[in-house]
């Protein structure tokens, strides 16, 4: 089969997937119109009461029509559906393992390298190669570091009027309290 017969068979496929998924639409459409007519015609009939029996007759018609097109609207969905699935190729790819990448870049790395076994396990041979590596991240914290801030103010005596002046003692959060600012934030 050459390309140009192979390109009008796909066409030829392609337009009839197209075809079915209008029929299931046309046919789903028909169904609601027909659900809407049932519902006016009982809301008619409770409005206005009963005319005649055959007023009745025409409800129970219009129920089965409606359950008739709803259940042609059902195959032709699932018409349109298979016909779909025809045309739709699903490209080959290789399965990657995710990788749980949750902790920031900018966040400072440490390594450590468990040291690996000697000997193997199963037979004890000592002619082991490496593979390859599992990672395992896990995030650490370091407790809060402590400093003490020792503000220092010099007292000054003048020689001439023997009175003592010093620099205003630095703003607390908590008056006389020992935290700092960064405590309380």
């Amino acid at each position: 089969m050459d390309a140009a017969a192979r390109a009008l068979l796909d066409e030829n496929v392609v337009l009839k997937a197209q075809l079915a998924v209008a029929l299931a639409k046309a046919s789903e459409d028909m169904a609601l119109i027909a659900a809407q007519k049932l519902q006016i015609a009982k809301l008619q009939r409770q409005i206005y009461g009963q005319k005649s029996e055959r007023s009745a007759r025409l409800l129970d018609q219009l129920s089965l029509e409606l359950e008739e097109l709803e259940a042609n609207a059902t195959e032709d969905e699932l018409a349109a559906e298979q016909a779909v699935a025809r045309t739709t190729t699903v490209a080959g790819f290789q399965r990657k393992r995710p990788e749980r990448n949750t902790f920031p870049d900018h966040l400072p790395r440490e390594r450590v390298v468990t040291e690996a076994p000697k000997a193997c396990g199963c037979c004890g041979g000592s002619r082991l190669r490496k593979l390859g590596e599992d990672v395992t991240r896990t995030l650490e914290t370091t407790p809060r570091q402590w400093k003490v801030i020792e503000t220092v103010r010099e007292k000054f005596t003048c020689r001439d009027c023997e009175k003592i002046t010093q620099a205003p003692a630095p703003f607390h959060v908590v008056a006389r309290g020992w935290a700092g600012r960064a405590c309380w934030r």
